[in-house]
C-alpha cells in the first residue's frame, strides 16, 4: 500500500509541480490549496505526511502545522514546510510549530524526494508506528501512561481488544482482516476526538488491540461511542448471509464446522477517577482485567472499574 502524502500550497503550478514528481515515485498524493482545506483533508484522509506551505491566506503554514499536532487524528503524521525565506526564524518557527524538516523554495525535484523519504523512515524509526494503522505502538503507549502517572494527573485508559477476530481472519483471509483492524483504529479516534480533542491518545499495541488513553471525566461516553460506531459499521465486513445468520461457519482442524459469533468489540476502562496507579503495569493491569469482564457478555461492550483503592 502506498504511502499518502498531502500537498498544501495556495500556489497552484507549485502543488501540480510537487504532486507530478511524487506521483512519479510512488506516492499517493492529494492537493490542498489552502490551511483550512488542509486541515479538513488531512483529518479524513490521515496522511503518512504533509507537506506545507508557509506563506498561505487566512491560516499560514505554521498554525496548520500546530493544529495539526494538536488533533489525535493527525498527532503522528510528518510535516515538512515550504519556505520561500532562507531565514533562521523561519527555521525554527517551522521546527518549533511541530515541522519535521523544511525545504527552501525554489527546491529541485531530486532534494524534494530525498526530504520525504528520509522524513518518513525516520518517522517510522523514532515514532515505533504500527505499519498497518500508523498509530504509535507499544514503546510509545508505556512512555505516555508512564508520564501520567509521573506528573500525577488524572486519566483514564482504555484496552479495547476484537473478539471472535482470528477466526474473521481465518475465514475471510488477512486482507480483510486488515481492513478490519484499519477501521477499528479510526472508530477508536474518532471517538476519542469527539469528546477529548487534543488532551487524548491512541495507540495500537498489535493485532486487534488497542489502548486509548483521556481524561477520566469522558471515559465512559468514549467507551460507549466506540462501540455504537464499531456494532453499526461492523456489517460492511461481512456478506449477507453471515449477517442473515448472525454467525460464520469455520472447519475446525478436524474438519467439524463451528459456529462462530459476528466480530464485536470489549473494552476495559481503569480511571484515576477512585484509585491512584503507582506506574504503568499496574493501570494496565486493571485495565484488561476489565476488558475480560467485558468479554463476558455476548457481542460489543465495555467495563469500567468503579473500585476504590485500599
Amino acid at each position: 500500500m502506498p504511502e499518502t502524502i498531502l500537498v498544501v500550497d495556495d500556489d497552484p503550478d507549485i502543488a501540480r509541480f510537487v504532486e507530478v514528481n511524487l506521483r512519479s515515485a510512488g506516492y499517493e498524493v492529494a492537493v490542498a490549496g489552502d490551511g483550512e482545506e488542509a486541515l479538513q483533508r488531512a483529518s479524513e484522509m490521515r496522511p503518512d505526511l504533509v507537506l506545507l506551505d508557509v506563506m498561505m491566506p487566512r491560516i499560514d503554514g505554521f498554525e496548520v502545522a500546530q493544529r495539526l499536532r494538536r488533533n489525535p487524528q493527525t498527532a503522528n503524521t510528518s510535516i515538512i514546510m515550504l519556505t520561500a525565506k532562507a531565514l533562521s526564524t523561519d527555521k525554527v518557527l517551522g521546527l518549533t510549530a511541530g515541522a519535521d524538516d523544511y525545504i527552501i523554495k525554489p527546491f529541485d525535484p531530486i532534494e524534494l524526494l530525498a526530504r520525504v523519504k528520509g522524513t518518513l523512515r525516520r518517522a517510522k524509526e523514532m515514532r515505533n508506528l504500527s505499519p498497518l494503522t500508523g498509530l504509535p505502538g507499544n514503546i510509545r503507549i508505556q512512555e505516555e501512561i508512564e508520564r501520567m502517572v509521573r506528573e500525577a494527573r488524572p486519566f483514564a485508559v482504555l484496552y479495547c481488544d476484537l473478539d471472535n477476530f482470528k477466526a474473521y481472519n481465518d475465514q475471510k483471509g488477512f486482507v480483510r482482516g486488515d481492513r478490519l483492524i484499519q477501521a477499528t483504529a479510526r472508530i477508536i479516534q474518532d471517538a476519542v476526538v469527539e469528546f477529548a480533542g487534543s488532551e487524548g491518545f491512541v495507540g495500537h499495541v498489535g493485532g486487534d488491540d488497542f489502548v486509548a488513553m483521556l481524561p477520566p471525566e469522558v471515559a465512559e461516553d468514549v467507551a460507549r461511542r466506540i462501540v455504537e460506531r464499531f456494532d453499526a459499521h461492523v456489517h460492511e465486513f461481512y456478506e449477507d448471509q453471515d449477517l442473515a445468520r448472525g454467525y460464520v461457519e469455520v472447519e475446525d482442524r478436524k474438519g467439524v464446522l463451528q459456529r462462530l459469533p459476528l466480530v464485536a468489540i470489549s473494552i476495559g476502562v481503569a480511571t484515576t477517577a477512585r484509585r491512584d496507579f503507582a506506574h504503568y503495569g499496574e493501570a494496565v493491569a486493571v485495565a484488561t482485567e476489565m476488558k475480560q469482564f467485558a468479554k463476558r457478555d455476548s457481542g460489543s461492550s465495555y467495563a469500567i472499574d468503579r473500585r476504590s483503592a485500599g
